[in-house]
């Protein structure tokens, strides 16, 4: 008996040892705890390092000549117009010849007035059916120039005018430029209150400040609330040029800070700045609300280099308290899904190293007017202190006196309406944006399917590199190649009656690294090579779930499909993507966009290394390497093999759709507007790529569609929209028959029913014998 059990007991051993062991030619792994949690802080911190490396990199896109003020403005023009793209304004403004002044029945449009000015209320046009509103302090007196003064997101113009309680007397800039003899303009912004983020006709509201609900809608069109807003202000800049006045400046509180800022970085026009409670080092963005999010911004600027735009005029920066802004609105029954973000008071000297950067970007004798305004010891001061008030007015002309004695504004009307103001300015800004997503595909018809759809698939062949180039550069955002050094580890983690599991890792960049399983039937003969299918999960998920039976976990989703795959003779790789730990990993895609990359930056140079890794294995026939992909991973099966040309086909399995519409609409409860995932946006990828596009960088390889009709994530209507313009192309370059797409009925699943057919029939192995 005892001989019996330590027997037995070998056998066990001998088969633990087994499980350990690696593949041929790997090391062995012996990784434990969550690797999906590593993985995503290893790309966190991976992009914390990229960020840090772009800020040293900024000075190779620029080339100043610093000769003389006309040759540097000249020398910046082309850092002004990407600072344009980035931010959205780079539409056409409505040139008008007057300002309206806004009135009611019961209601004239001079609101206020005293023995210096009058306030009054003001509309005008800047885009079509886009209109800025606020007010007009008017100067009794000829005016001793304008200055167009922006409050903070939550203030009102009437708020930093002295017309309503909430703002102190002396941060009530607007009011105390006018008293100093200035014509004041002060633009409404649209505010960080949820009141209308959502649309009633659909029974669909959010928690999301009303800047984030224009912002979402608009990143996806290649259009953003900062830069709604500076058309806004431009539009005003545009008016007063008309008018023959040269003396503008721009003041600017928290958000009206960073308008005012970018405003001036983008028009000569403007003599002097005032940016109070926005400057600084930018680093930490993806940590601020998320309408500040700018794709891009830091690979080329940081605010020194904004700064840089704006000399040799006048810059006061001063150092204020930021609104108590610690994220949204709290979520609620019926209200939730915004994004985390904060606004952090920098210290003074941190505001102060920044402005000290933008000075060293200069020579010494090129003239340059920075100053910063702060309180003794470090302290912040009050928005529009006596200090900045006084050299904005001094870089205009005029001697301001800061002891000069303040008015008392008489109020005429009731104030009752600045929400009805806010609700209408949001309206406006969300009808425009809307109305984007139908130009948008017209210009993508004009300069993309005009062209493409005149071409066979060999001229295609060669005409898709430079749009897979542009597509993969341009919105992907293109990281460095992986390293050479893969360093594959791997163990045993599967033993199933026709096919062997490997769990496997892969070193990609310093810290990042490619995880998955790799299944091998145990048939494989001696030199012979296999087609291989990889197989990818979808949002939260993890590598196993597409693997295992009935009972675990993901099986209602993906059916085991890469272990019925695996039993089918295919070698089958079932790799994990970062995208899970919810906001953890969402912030890796708020870390990517300021270096104008994407989560898939990383996923596609995950899935170049395991290509590289493959193609190394003797079973593995390079030439048949197919996509299959699950929700987020049919996300990944549009995107990765449009620019991996080494994966022979593509399955895209429970989300194609109209993507940009289901990214942008207002109109339906399908649109992610309405989610939490608040990362899905890519900036204006709807100029240019919906999923049609992107499945014609993946022709001439063969693209399938998968498709329940039950499945959430789009009406089949979006679907076969979408599709038709896919079979079109495909017909068009005389391949139709390597593209179709299969509709079931059922959920958000893996059929894996006329796909299957598809990987045999395209990958060139046998189906098996029916039973």
């Amino acid at each position: 008996m005892q001989k019996q059990r330590f027997a037995a007991l070998l056998v066990v051993l001998a088969s633990l040892c087994s499980q350990a062991a690696p593949l041929p030619n790997t090391e062995p792994l012996n990784a434990e705890g969550d690797l999906s949690a590593q993985m995503v802080a290893g790309v966190s911190q991976f992009l914390d390092a990229e960020t840090e490396r772009v800020a040293t990199e900024r000075r190779n896109f620029w080339k100043r000549d610093f000769s003389n003020p006309a040759a540097y403005e000249a020398s910046i023009s082309t850092n002004r117009q990407k600072l344009r793209e980035i931010i959205g304004a780079t539409e056409t403004r409505i040139e008008f010849a007057e300002i309206e002044f806004t009135s009611t029945s019961g209601r004239e449009s001079k609101i206020a007035e005293n023995e210096r000015y009058a306030v009054l209320t003001v509309r005008w046009p800047v885009l079509s059916g886009v209109s800025g509103e606020g007010l007009w302090l008017r100067q009794r007196e000829p005016a001793a120039g304008a200055v167009i003064c922006l409050p903070d997101a939550d203030q009102t113009p009437e708020g930093i005018t002295g017309l309503t309680n909430g703002v102190p007397a002396e941060a009530q800039f607007a009011r105390r430029f006018a008293e100093q003899g200035f014509d004041v303009f002060v633009p409404v912004l649209i505010d960080r209150s949820e009141t209308y983020s959502g649309n009633e006709e659909i029974g669909k509201l959010t928690n999301q400040p009303h800047r984030e609900w224009i912002y979402r809608q608009a990143f996806e069109l290649g259009a953003h609330i900062i830069g709604y807003e500076l058309q806004k202000v431009a539009a005003l800049v545009d008016w007063l040029e008309r008018r023959g006045e040269k003396r503008i400046a721009v003041a600017g509180y928290a958000e009206g800070g960073l308008i005012a800022f970018y405003a001036a970085a983008l028009d000569d026009r403007i003599q002097a700045t005032l940016v109070s409670g926005y400057f600084g080092p930018r680093e930490k963005l993806w940590e601020e609300p998320i309408y500040r999010n700018v794709f891009g911004l830091l690979e080329h600027f940081g605010d020194a280099e904004l700064a840089s735009l704006v000399a040799p005029r006048l810059l006061v920066v001063e150092h204020s308290e930021v609104p108590d802004v610690k994220g949204p609105p709290t979520p609620r029954a019926g209200r939730s899904g915004a994004a985390p973000g904060r606004l952090v008071t920098p210290e003074r000297f941190a505001v102060e190293d920044e402005l000290i950067r933008a000075r060293e970007i200069f020579p010494r004798n090129f003239p340059v007017a920075f100053e910063l305004v702060h309180g003794q010891e470090g302290a912040a001061v009050l928005p529009g202190s006596a200090k900045a008030i006084v050299l904005v007015a001094d870089k205009l002309g005029l001697k301001a006196d800061p002891a000069r004695a303040a008015v008392t504004n008489r109020v005429l009307a009731r104030l009752d309406y600045i929400e009805d103001r806010q609700k209408r300015q949001i309206r406006e800004l969300v009808d425009y944006t809307q109305h984007l997503i139908t130009r948008r595909e017209r210009e993508r018809n004009g300069y993309f399917w005009n062209r493409a759809l005149k071409l066979d698939a060999e001229k295609w062949k060669s005409e898709r590199v430079a749009y897979k180039e542009q597509f993969w550069n341009e919105w992907m955002g293109r990281l460095p190649e992986p390293q050479k050094a893969i360093n594959a580890r791997s163990r045993q983690i599967y033993d199933e009656a026709k096919w062997t599991g490997y769990e496997v890792t892969l070193n990609v960049w310093p810290g990042v690294f490619a995880w998955g399983i790799l299944c091998v039937p145990k048939d494989i003969k001696p030199d012979e090579k296999r087609p291989v299918v990889v197989c990818q999960h979808g949002l939260e998920g993890v590598p196993k779930d597409t693997i295992e039976g009935e009972g675990s976990a993901g099986f209602q989703y993906y059916k085991a499909f890469a272990g019925k795959l695996a039993e089918r003779g295919f070698i089958t790789f079932a790799p994990h993507n970062p995208y899970r730990g919810r906001d953890n990993f969402r912030v890796l895609q708020r870390k990517a966009n300021p270096l104008g990359k994407t989560l898939f930056s990383v996923i596609i140079g995950q899935h170049e290394q395991i290509l590289n890794w493959l193609e190394t294995l003797p079973f593995v026939d390079a030439q048949r390497i197919g996509f299959y992909g699950l929700s987020y991973g049919g996300k990944t099966a549009m995107r990765v093999p449009a620019v991996l040309d080494r994966y022979a086909l593509s399955i895209c399995s429970a989300d194609f759709n109209d993507w940009i519409k289901k990214n942008a609409t207002v109109h339906s409860a399908y649109s992610y507007l309405y989610t939490g995932e608040y990362e899905i946006f890519e900036y204006a990828l709807g100029n240019m790529w919906n999923y049609a596009e992107m499945a014609a960088l993946i022709a001439p390889r063969p693209f399938m569609v998968e498709r329940g009709h039950d499945d959430g994530v789009a009406p089949d209507e979006w679907v076969a929209y979408e599709f038709a313009k896919v079979q079109r192309f495909y017909d068009k370059l005389g391949i139709g028959n390597r593209t179709e797409i299969e509709v079931f009925n059922g959920p958000h699943t893996i059929n894996g029913v006329g796909t299957f057919k598809f990987l045999h029939r395209h990958l060139n192995w046998p189906e098996p014998a029916s039973k």
